[in-house]
């Protein structure tokens, strides 16, 4: 008997042409606890992946999941904070010394020089953006090795019931930020230039963002009493336990919200209701922790969606140039996810300044270009970046109100430092032919003005389709890695997994590959060869491995237990038959 596949019991893709309801995912192997489940120590779980992890990671020591509001208002103060914020920064401009960073709150929260460095000049716009006004806008920057123990959080138990794509990464940390400049005569300089930011491990850049919107104009009026008040509201948060309805209240306002868990149905958002509130506080639902507007980030070169949909799944070398940090980090996360529910394994960058510690690393010409996903708005990068192989140029990104053009992919070298016009600049040939059928479902939704919002879930269903079509056959394949259940025997070791064989893998694919979900022809073998030495393949791989080596160990436990209760039962029956053979004389 073989072991069913991770999959098992999931729904298969539907046939191509077919773009009805989502599908269900690959699943996991091994059942994990859910909300209100006894924790596994670090110990238990073992190191967190990902490099400069086991570093970063002793900051996150482990706390139970409290299974009650007393147990959760135990907590040391500032715990619940850390849950969802590292910190609050406020950052503005001097004369003298340029951005600095003129606010950290709670006060007691430690960021390393280099840390504040790259937050100051990641928290304003280019000088050449000219962004006037308002404008919201993230980043992600490295954290420093090395780093003190801190207090306590519930992140490290409530991670494992997450899907694989917003896991936190112990390496980094996300900056959400509100940036404000608008004219003031009463300056020196002639304007007012500050930045609200928030700084957090977590993903949850569609939250973070709705917060912002809440907090930082009245911050700007206010000033520092007010943000004392936020940070208390936010300390008086639940912990982001993932599928859960949670209500998290903020300067009178209740943002409602639903975290997703790995056991949901991809392609599906359960809705979070807005209810009445007793006590006249303004209620908030928001439909997502983590979407951007994919349709509107694409929409100026939707024509290359499944050509964009390759190169992040190969983890090629990408680089984003835009006219303001909004469209920069918006589209890089667009792209991001555009892989979902695989986690996109190499590092990717939304907003990348020619500041940044890493600036020399990825914009050196004596190697390869990394796998990393650049979004950047200097027109300095236009040459800098010049060798490298894939360049997407966009420009302001608006609600779509007409047909877009179709824009031919450009060659490199007609990439000019100013002047160049949007597009995709690449010498790249897709592995699959192109899908017209979606493009035309595109087009069709921006004549008859259908809203944005369901261009991008027919555009996040499509890639989740696809994507999926992609992954099955070597969920299948792996599954098949597992040994078989005789094998496992309290006597012996648990047995190992069969290594992986490109050409086993590859034989597969003549009976059960994704022509069996998927329309789309071209060289599927090619692509799968590409994939299987990519940084995404890796790291999916080790996952699976992983999951299923617990598995194993987890079913020898079982057998060992078995066998010790059936000897004790067989040691206990001959007692007894003795005591009563006694008792017969």
């Amino acid at each position: 008997m073989v072991w069913p596949p991770l999959g098992a019991g999931l729904a298969p893709p539907t046939p191509s042409g077919s773009r009805g309801r989502g599908r269900g995912a690959a699943g996991h192997v091994t059942p994990r606890g859910g909300a209100g489940v006894g924790a596994m120590s670090r110990r238990e779980r073992g190191p967190e992946p990902g490099p400069g992890g086991a570093e970063a990671a002793a900051e996150d020591a482990a706390l139970a999941e409290p299974e009650s509001l007393d147990q959760c208002l135990s907590l040391l103060p500032w715990d619940r904070f850390s849950a969802w914020l590292h910190c609050v920064c406020v950052v503005g401009f001097d004369l003298e010394l340029g951005q600095a960073v003129e606010v950290i709150y709670p006060p007691h929260s430690k960021l390393t020089d280099k840390e504040k460095t790259n937050i100051c000049y990641l928290s304003f716009p280019d000088s050449n953006s000219g962004c006037l006004g308002d404008t919201q806008f993230c980043f992600r920057f490295r954290r420093s090795p090395g780093r003190k123990v801190s207090l306590c959080c519930f992140l490290d138990q409530l991670d494992r019931d997450l899907p694989v794509y917003l896991k936190k990464d112990s390496a980094y940390y996300y900056g959400y930020v509100y940036f404000r400049q608008v004219r003031d005569k009463s300056l020196k300089r002639g304007y007012f230039q500050k930045s609200l930011v928030l700084i957090s491990k977590l993903p949850y850049v569609h939250l973070f963002r709705t917060m912002l919107k809440q907090i930082a104009p009245e911050y700007f009026e206010k000033s520092a009493a007010f943000l004392e008040a936020v940070c208390s509201d936010v300390d008086r948060w639940p912990p982001p336990v993932p599928g859960k309805v949670l209500q998290l209240p903020i300067m009178g306002v209740i943002m409602k919200l639903r975290i997703p868990t790995y056991r949901d149905k991809p392609g599906t958002t359960p809705i979070v209701q807005n209810m009445h509130q007793a006590d006249a506080q303004i209620s908030m639902a928001l439909p997502t922790v983590h979407e951007v507007d994919l349709f509107r980030c694409f929409c100026p070169v939707f024509f290359h969606i499944q050509m964009l949909w390759e190169l992040v799944l190969l983890g090629e070398p990408l680089v984003v140039m835009a006219p303001s940090p909004a469209e920069s980090s918006e589209t890089v996360l667009a792209l991001v996810s555009c892989i979902s529910p695989l986690k996109y394994c190499s590092d990717f960058r939304p907003y990348f300044t020619i500041h940044d510690s890493e600036f020399k690393e990825y914009t050196t010409r004596t190697q390869a270009p990394p796998s990393v996903i650049l979004g950047v708005t200097n027109p300095f990068f236009a040459k800098t970046l010049q060798h490298w192989p894939h360049i997407i140029r966009i420009g302001d990104i608006k609600l779509p109100g007409e047909v877009p053009k179709q824009v031919k992919v450009k060659k490199l070298k007609n990439l000019k430092t100013l002047d160049s016009k949007p597009g995709v600049y690449t010498s790249y040939k897709p592995y699959l032919n192109k899908d017209e059928e979606i493009v035309k479902q595109l087009q069709k939704g921006v004549q008859q003005k259908r809203p944005t919002e369901a261009q991008s879930v027919i555009l996040r269903r499509y890639f989740l389709e696809l994507t999926e079509s992609f992954i099955i056959p070597l969920e299948r394949y792996v599954a098949s890695l597992m040994p078989l259940q005789k094998c496992i025997s309290p006597w012996k070791s648990p047995p190992q997994l069969r290594q992986f064989s490109q050409d086993d893998f590859m034989k597969t694919l003549e009976k059960a590959g994704p022509q069996l979900t998927s329309g789309l022809k071209g060289d599927w073998i090619g692509l799968y060869r590409h994939f299987l030495k990519s940084p995404n393949f890796d790291g999916w791989f080790r996952s699976r491995q992983k999951e299923m080596t617990q598995k194993l160990e987890a079913l020898h436990l079982e057998a060992l237990c078995n066998e010790k209760c059936f000897l004790v039962h067989e040691q206990m029956s001959f007692i007894e038959l003795g005591f009563l053979e006694s008792e017969a004389y």
